[in-house]
């Protein structure tokens, strides 16, 4: 066979080539700007320097963008050995001129950076967008954790709520911000405008909250059903042929989404403050709305059920009642021929004969009750009882989509918001204890 002399694939090598040093120049040019933006020197133009770092920003490839976070990871990082000497004196004289030494030299370059990059037109969204790629790729490299850390921080104290704006979003708002709403609705899909108008009719409500360098883009929203008694089924919810609700029936308020817009974003806290706000803003408009709660999935539930030890052994729990979860489990393994996984079915949930339905929910309240407070428990529960809601019911066969059944068997719980008592219940939490109604406890 004759070897192939066409000069084509060494043409290509060579553009590759050309390709990558061209690259490898522009992200240095880049880091290079970056240590100019952070002279003294160059204080006076640092606004025209951080403008074209910020457009520089947005053109970089991954493979540019990957190099960037490795050099702001290394370069720009304290000294190990200044930073050792200034906790050393610190240690010996414990002084305020000491501690601020030490605070200075031990706060890295790339977060004074990042505040310069801040103060530029489009620079708060510029930032917001580099964390989303960062995130998208941050557990493949560890050692950005740093740099990722860093912007959390800094985009906490940005996005401080106290900085936020909360605005109702209704039928009259502006077009490009409905398409974001039906865009960005992450726990039940709208099903275009029909379905949108439904859920902004006058039982319904949709707050948001933006910030002012993101004037027109929510950050993320909040969907309210105003509903005469607390809802055990989301379909009703969410039925766009549904019957608008008269005003005089109003008596429960049922948060029953609430979808981030802003990757970016994700890890500020936002949601726990735009829930107690629109509950503020609810009881004001409408003071006959006497109880404040949600209708919320159970994503992990399913997961842990199939893999489920089957000790069930909760510090805490008595023997009494981990027999029951015991008995319960094997209940619900006899009743599925031993395959836990088509409870994801509806089919199997609807011929589920009473043993098992509440063998299902004895199982559903100990996962709340007991895993919640772990780290990997389930993330909607630690959400709002971090906000300080309490578990108050379990509802069975509340959702039938794919999603629900898949996730969660169907189930939906209802968290209760006191807004007198959300402190308590939240410090409660935090020592490990998941604050429930009798009823849900009793399940077990």
């Amino acid at each position: 066979m004759l070897a192939d002399l066409s000069p084509v694939p060494a043409i290509r090598k060579a553009a590759l080539r050309i390709n990558q040093m061209t690259s490898e120049r522009r992200t240095l040019r880049l880091v290079k700007e970056c240590h100019r933006l952070l002279s003294v020197r160059a204080e006076a133009n640092s606004p025209a320097i951080a403008q074209n770092i910020i457009a520089e920003l947005d053109a970089l490839t991954e493979s540019e963008q990957d190099a960037l976070f490795y050099a702001l990871a290394h370069e720009f990082s304290p000294d190990p050995q200044v930073v050792l000497s200034a906790a050393q004196t610190y240690a010996a004289t414990p002084t305020a001129n000491a501690l601020a030494a030490l605070t200075q030299v031990a706060e890295p370059a790339r977060q004074e950076l990042f505040r310069r990059l801040n103060r530029a037109p489009g620079g708060t969204a510029a930032l917001v967008r580099l964390r989303r790629q960062l995130l998208r790729r941050l557990n493949k490299n560890s050692e950005w954790q740093s740099v990722e850390a860093d912007l959390l921080h800094l985009l906490s104290s940005w996005f401080n709520p106290g900085f936020l704006e909360m605005r109702r979003v209704d039928w009259n708002s502006p077009a490009h911000l409905l398409e974001q709403i039906i865009q960005h609705e992450a726990v039940h899909a709208i099903d275009g405008w029909d379905d949108l108008r439904r859920r902004l009719q006058p039982d319904r409500r949709c707050f948001a909250f933006f910030h002012a360098q993101l004037a027109n883009v929510p950050l993320i929203f909040v969907e309210v059903a105003l509903v005469p008694t607390m809802p055990d089924a989301i379909a009703p919810l969410i039925d766009k042929n549904s019957e608008i609700t008269a005003a005089k029936q109003f008596r429960v308020a049922a948060f029953y989404s609430i979808s981030n817009c802003e990757p970016g974003l994700r890890g500020v806290s936002l949601g726990n403050f735009l829930i107690k706000r629109v509950a503020e803003e609810l009881k004001r408009e409408l003071p006959q709305l006497k109880t404040f709660c949600t209708l919320s999935p159970v994503p992990g539930f399913m997961y842990w059920l199939t893999h489920v030890d089957a000790a069930l052994a909760y510090e805490g729990l008595k023997p009494a009642t981990r027999k029951r979860l015991v008995e319960a489990l094997a209940d619900l393994r006899k009743a599925t021929d031993g395959e836990l996984s088509t409870l994801s079915r509806d089919a199997t949930l609807k011929s589920l004969d009473k043993d098992a339905k509440e063998a299902l929910l004895a199982l559903a309240s100990a996962y709340l009750i007991h895993e919640s407070p772990r780290a990997g428990g389930d993330p909607v529960a630690r959400f709002h009882l971090d906000n300080g809601a309490k578990l108050e019911r379990i509802n069975a066969l509340a959702n039938l989509s794919s999603q629900g059944l898949k996730q969660s068997a169907g189930l939906m719980v209802n968290y209760l918001y006191d807004l007198d008592r959300v402190e308590q219940a939240h410090e409660d939490f935090v020592k490990g204890t998941v604050t429930h109604a009798r009823g849900v406890g009793s399940l077990m």
